[in-house]
């Protein structure tokens, strides 16, 4: 059985929600609405999968404010501005904050409905690579803080003869260490524990 995507509709207007609601459960999609900002909150999961379509101009807490609070708390919920009030600035801000699109009201269907699966797609995409760089913090905490030290020196190109100096450790325990962070870490190849590294933002680049 597929498990339907989800949309969540966000809107002061109960007749577009209604007629919203129709259009995307016709579509297939598995719909809930919300009449102001503060409700959704109230019930959003941050790491919740979908997509929300979102009004700009609602009392107490608009749109975009929705937005930041969002971002903020780092969810990974692609947003889909639909509005009749919008700007040309407005949108641009929205866009750059990372919303998916700007959409005017009256929207043509399949216009939404295409926002809403590439949306979708997007949400999904960034909840895997959290997903993953949680994974990666998991096994990074599996390593001593020795084979920490080699992991960092190993990520950065150095020979074992080089890391053994700076260490204060003879060439063959590096190659042990080594041996042991490709192991913790889930890699056949220094490449892959760089790529790792990068990851994690745990090398330093001088510009």
């Amino acid at each position: 059985m597929t498990t339907k995507q989800k949309v969540y509709l966000v809107d002061d207007e109960p007749a577009l929600l209604r007629a919203l609601s129709r259009l995307l459960r016709a579509e297939g999609f598995e719909v809930t609405t919300f009449g102001s900002a503060a409700d959704f909150l109230s019930a959003h999961e941050l790491n919740t999968s979908g997509c929300l379509i979102l009004d700009v101009s609602m009392p107490m807490m608009t749109g975009q404010e929705l937005q930041q609070h969002l971002l903020d708390a780092k969810s990974n919920l692609s947003i889909i501005f639909l509005t009749a009030n919008g700007d040309i600035p407005m949108s641009v801000r929205a866009i750059k904050a990372g919303a998916v699109d700007f959409l005017t009201k009256p929207v043509k269907d399949s216009e939404l409905i295409g926002a809403i699966k590439l949306g979708i797609k997007k949400t999904n995409e960034k909840q895997s690579s959290q997903n993953e760089i949680t994974s990666l913090r998991n096994r990074l905490k599996l390593l001593t803080l020795r084979e920490h030290e080699v992991f960092l020196h190993v990520a950065t190109g150095e020979p074992n003869k080089q890391i053994a100096y700076a260490l204060g450790i003879t060439e063959q325990t590096v190659k042990v260490h080594r041996g042991r962070v490709m192991h913790k870490m889930e890699v056949e190849s220094l490449a892959q524990l760089v790529l790792i590294a990068e990851r994690l933002g745990l090398l330093v680049t001088n510009n």
